[in-house]
């Protein structure tokens, strides 16, 4: 067997295979001090770190037209672990001399099997174990609290049927004692950014802030941020990726979202949700800015008692670091701060705008956690838990030919979409890329995936209206031809008798294999079109 041949069976572990390694092993497992773009060895011999995920270190070998190579991150942090711990050597990860030397057994030992991961890397794997030996990651007190599937966007629609558990998905994703989770009732008769932020009143004579309890939960996820190491810049914030890893998602549940116009009482979260901004310097440092919600020449109308005051309310001292710097830069969306809503489509709601489509993740929750009435008591079927973004920008640290595939895929749709009120811009790429830097697809079907999660989220629910409005020719209408054009960029997931991974649920912790999820959405929107002469995306 060829060492590709080897490779490509190596990386048929999914996703969701390696997030459930890495909640088994990650407390004993050792960090690692590799970056992006550091030489390993010398002369013909020496290779480049390309890039390094949570899963993959991607390395590629200094001779022309060397083919990048996968590694598992996790085998790497194994092994070296094994050699500080006195299990194995370096000289045992060479495959002949343990074959001559009858220590195959050390593997078995570590349940790695190794030439199960990689055939022909011996000496690729050997330099990184020892840079890594070399290079000991600077120890830190602060523990990762959770491992998570980070999510592409910090906004998230939930659409579904009464009673499926769109708010308990929600309340599940937080920490037991529920400290991160901020349940808000939407009412009907909302229609300003105040109802959710608070507002200044003058009814006793002098100015007060009226609190809301979102508003303080906004600060507590702030003070999270602090608690865990990361600082304070001027307007920005800054840290490690250590401590942001070990930083809790603060997950706001909206209930009936829609039961009031979203687009009036949310813009100001709309708005802003664009200007966040992450920046990365290095692999393991970062800046994080965003525009204020609550802007700082609204809190410095108060006085100095009713700035006091509310101080107390949102739980902080008003000579405290972080009230400060409030009162200096406004309160700012935090970059832990998850939005869900939950929705329901009926004669009581309103519908979502574009504007609202193109700023969130919508999952169809029959779809994405379909109601499986025997698995109810069963509890096989988990969710993956979530956390935050890290990334603002799609371009960043993303492989270039995923980044290519992935234009040219919405290029594809967009062809389709031409000249129709459904037509994508260039924040719906940004949201391509980001959702594929986001799950790291190992391999072209998993990529696959991704795309079709993409159409699911950011596409589909787009699309609506009439027969005529979606007649394009005298044959087709824009339903059939994305049909058409899915069939082939889809090829590997499209077909009924074919499976992809899911990301975002496992089973008797074992990654799900699903059929293609827009293939299913686009027929049921096409009959129902069929049926009613009227079709949408939401149930």
């Amino acid at each position: 067997m060829s060492s590709s041949l080897g490779l490509v069976y190596a990386l048929k572990a999914t996703k969701a295979d390696l997030l459930l390694t890495k909640i088994k092993q990650k407390q004993s497992m050792t960090k690692l001090s590799i970056k992006p773009n550091t030489v390993i060895g010398e002369g013909g011999r020496s290779f480049t770190v390309e890039k390094i995920t949570s899963d993959m270190i991607y390395v590629r070998g200094s001779q022309e037209n060397n083919p990048l190579r996968h590694i598992p991150r996790d085998l790497i942090e194994t092994l070296v672990t094994a050699i500080r711990e006195g299990k194995i050597t370096l000289q045992d990860i060479q495959r002949r001399y343990r074959s001559d030397k009858g220590l195959s057994h050390l593997f078995d030992e570590l349940e790695l099997n190794y030439d199960k991961y990689i055939l022909g890397y011996d000496a690729t794997i050997q330099k990184l174990c020892e840079y890594a030996l070399e290079h000991p990651a600077e120890d830190s007190n602060i523990k990762p609290k959770h491992i998570a599937l980070v999510t592409p966007k910090p906004f998230l629609l939930l659409a579904g049927i009464s009673g499926t558990g769109k708010s308990r998905f929600v309340r599940q994703q937080a920490s037991p004692d529920q400290s991160n989770y901020q349940l808000v009732a939407v009412r009907p008769d909302w229609h300003e950014p105040s109802d959710l932020l608070g507002y200044i009143s003058r009814l006793s004579g002098t100015a007060e802030y009226v609190s809301t309890p979102l508003l303080g939960f906004i600060v507590r996820a702030w003070q999270e941020l602090l608690d865990n190491g990361c600082t304070l810049d001027g307007e920005r914030l800054t840290g490690t990726r250590e401590q942001l890893d070990a930083v809790l998602p603060y997950w706001l549940c909206l209930d009936e979202m829609n039961l009031a116009p979203v687009e009036q009482y949310f813009a100001d979260y709309l708005a802003l949700i664009e200007t966040r901004e992450w920046y990365w310097p290095d692999a393991d440092s970062f800046e994080y800015s965003c525009n204020p919600l609550l802007v700082a020449d609204t809190l410095k109308e108060l006085g100095e008692e009713a700035q006091q005051n509310l101080a107390v309310k949102l739980g902080l001292e008003a000579e405290s670091e972080l009230w400060q710097h409030f009162i200096e830069h406004g309160i700012a969306i935090p970059p832990n701060l998850i939005v869900a809503g939950t929705v329901n489509m009926d004669e009581t709601t309103h519908g979502f705008s574009r504007k609202v489509i193109d700023r969130a993740m919508t999952f169809d929750f029959g779809e994405f956690f379909p109601n499986e009435l025997d698995d109810y008591y069963a509890g096989s079927i988990n969710q993956v838990p979530l956390t935050f973004p890290r990334y603002s920008s799609g371009r960043d640290a993303l492989p270039e030919t995923d980044a290519q595939a992935s234009i040219q895929f919405l290029q594809a749709i967009n062809a389709v979409l031409k000249s129709t009120p459904f037509e994508l811009a260039y924040r719906a790429l940004n949201e391509l890329l980001l959702a594929v830097h986001s799950h790291a697809p190992d391999n072209n079907a998993d990529l696959q995936a991704v795309w079709d999660d993409f159409l699911m989220q950011k596409v589909l629910p787009r699309i609506e209206g009439d027969a005529d409005k979606l007649q394009q020719n005298a044959q087709d209408n824009l339903l059939t031809r994305l049909q058409q054009v899915l069939e082939t960029r889809l090829g590997e997931i499209w077909d009924e008798d074919r499976r992809r991974t899911d990301f975002y649920r496992v089973q008797n912790d074992q990654p799900m294999q699903i059929p293609c999820r827009s293939r299913h959405k686009i027929r049921w929107m096409l009959d129902r079109l069929e049926s009613s002469g009227f079709t949408s995306f939401w149930p």
